[in-house]
């Protein structure tokens, strides 16, 4: 289920997939060890899904920019084609 994002995670759109991955774990981490006030467990919850959402949009990007290198009989590289992700 895709939410529309929060106007308060505007600025997510703008970090790298390294940045919003560090911020993600952090939050991940503060969540886990369970010394977060509820309110703010909810808050930081709904970056932490923001910032998931973003670094999936991110992968699928790159994802779709990579290609494979084809090789002839021969051994000798013919080109690139997409790569099949499977």
């Amino acid at each position: 289920m895709t939410k529309t994002p929060n106007k308060n995670h505007a600025d997510i759109k703008e970090l790298s997939f390294e940045r919003a991955l560090k911020e993600l774990e952090t939050i991940v981490s503060r969540l886990e060890r369970g010394d977060v006030e509820l309110e703010e467990s909810i808050t930081i919850y709904e970056r932490g899904e923001a910032l998931r959402e973003h670094c999936d949009r991110l992968l699928k990007q790159a994802e779709a920019r990579v290609e494979k290198l084809t090789v002839g009989s021969d051994g000798a590289p013919r080109g690139t084609e997409p790569l099949d992700p499977e």
